[in-house]
């Protein structure tokens, strides 16, 4: 079987790009021309929707570098370079267009330093084109299906922790929009005798306290704890009622999430959006 081979117009010249055979979840593609090195093309979890794997991930070298690191020697470079690069991009579909979408992940070299941009302009087209090829392939079901496999675990355990940090965060919120209440109403009344006191005895120091001050100016000005107690309750509460849905949203993925890995019907499988 002749493994696919893939030119890819880049700024530094052609590179060839030739897939392995496929792994379980994974196509490896060697490189030549231009560049030198791997170029190492996963399924993954949509960037939007933790439970729906189906977006491609290219990654820079032989390996998944989101479970573990190549050495600096396995990095791709260009063919004059001696430097090795780091980095990764992700391909899925769009809501809203029919146009796939595409998010880079910061490229570096093997030293932490940022690519020149002509550098960073050949790394980016010959991941997206890797992955663009992958995304295209008649057995990318089965690559998602095992990818899916691979990551649901830790992406629970994620979820789990999600739902329970947001729930928390929330409750937080609301605790802080009851207190508000009180707070507020304690700083109305000192307001007020504060004012009975500077019409009793008229005094500078009384005048600041009642004057609506910025924190940075007099941290003690009582109208100004009036004010930011009035609209700190409403806030909170509308925080809280988006951390709940943050929660309620993560519970129902890690529940799909459950759901996907029962066994189904063989031919029962989601597609991924056709790269163009």
């Amino acid at each position: 079987m002749t493994c696919p081979s893939l030119t890819i117009d880049t700024p530094a010249g052609p590179v060839h790009a030739t897939a392995g055979p496929r792994q379980a979840d994974a196509v490896v593609f060697e490189l030549g021309g231009a560049m030198r090195g791997s170029v190492h093309v996963t399924g993954t979890h949509h960037p939007h929707r933790w439970d729906q794997f189906s977006a491609v991930r290219a990654c820079l070298g032989p390996v998944n570098a989101y479970q573990t690191t190549a050495p600096a020697e396995d990095l791709p470079r260009l063919a004059r370079g001696r430097t090795g690069y780091r980095g990764s991009l992700t391909l899925y579909g769009d809501d809203y267009t029919d146009r796939p979408q595409v998010s880079v992940h910061p490229m570096e070299s093997a030293a932490e330093q940022e690519p020149s941009q002509k550098t960073a302009a050949v790394l980016t087209a010959v991941l997206r084109a890797c992955a663009e090829h992958v995304a295209q392939r008649a057995d990318l079901p089965a690559i998602l299906d095992a990818s899916r496999q691979r990551d649901a675990p830790s992406l629970l355990r994620f979820l789990v922790w999600s739902v329970d940090h947001h729930q928390a965060e929330a409750a937080r919120l609301e605790r802080e929009a009851r207190d508000a209440h009180p707070a507020r109403r304690a700083a109305v009344a000192a307001w007020w005798t504060v004012a009975r006191w500077f019409t009793a005895c008229p005094h500078p120091v009384l005048l600041l306290m009642l004057a609506d001050l910025p924190y940075s100016v007099l941290p003690g000005s009582l109208a100004r704890t009036v004010d930011v107690k009035q609209w700190l309750a409403p806030y909170c509460l509308d925080r809280a009622a988006e951390e709940y849905e943050r929660a309620r949203r993560a519970q129902d993925e890690a529940a799909s999430l459950r759901a996907q890995q029962r066994p189904r019907p063989r031919g029962d499988r989601t597609a991924l959006v056709t790269a163009h």
